[in-house]
């Protein structure tokens, strides 16, 4: 499974800008993709701010600590790094690469209503974490519930189209 929070038409969220650094205008960039420097690999990025989506090419960029600094063209200054602190990054989907079969992007799931497979609704998969042994669903409805990510054993299908996913779950846990 690919990594990326959510997706709204054609744009794939896939990480933030968390600040500024340095005097220059680069940013710092916590990135959604697997491995994070992936994001890097994308050209242009869709920045929200405000409600409001604009395009920059990103120049150059490099791992730094856990996230990312990025040079975006046209934001040369602290100042106006700054004014993105808080954006969410998306890029197009036409972007990304296809998928085999059964894989989804996490922005395919984020939204998806729960049912078990006895029928009883567990809600809306709310957002996806990486543990290390598994991605864990974060589903809410009457509860919060974490559900791990197991295609087959407890994720027993997906229908995108239909925006549901079934899983075989004690309503109970």
């Amino acid at each position: 499974m690919n990594r990326g929070r959510f997706a709204v038409q054609d744009r794939v969220s896939m990480g933030r800008v968390t600040g500024a650094f340095g005097v220059r205008g680069w940013l710092k960039v916590l990135s959604d993709a697997e491995p994070p420097e992936a994001l890097l690999e994308y050209s242009p990025w869709l920045l929200q701010l405000g409600g409001e989506w604009k395009t920059y090419k990103a120049l150059e960029g490099s791992v730094h600590g856990k996230g990312l600094i990025v040079r975006l063209q046209g934001v040369d200054d602290r100042d106006q790094a700054e004014l993105l602190r808080g954006a969410e990054i998306a890029v197009q989907r036409a972007q990304l690469e296809p998928l085999e079969e059964g894989e989804y992007y996490w922005a395919d799931l984020i939204g998806l209503r729960v049912v078990t497979t006895q029928g009883v609704d567990l809600g809306r998969v709310e957002r996806l974490m990486e543990t290390g042994a598994n991605d864990v669903l974060v589903v809410r409805g009457d509860r919060e519930r974490l559900i791990p990510y197991l295609p087959s054993d407890v994720v027993t299908s997906i229908d995108l189209d239909a925006g549901e996913m079934q899983v075989d779950w004690d309503p109970e846990f």
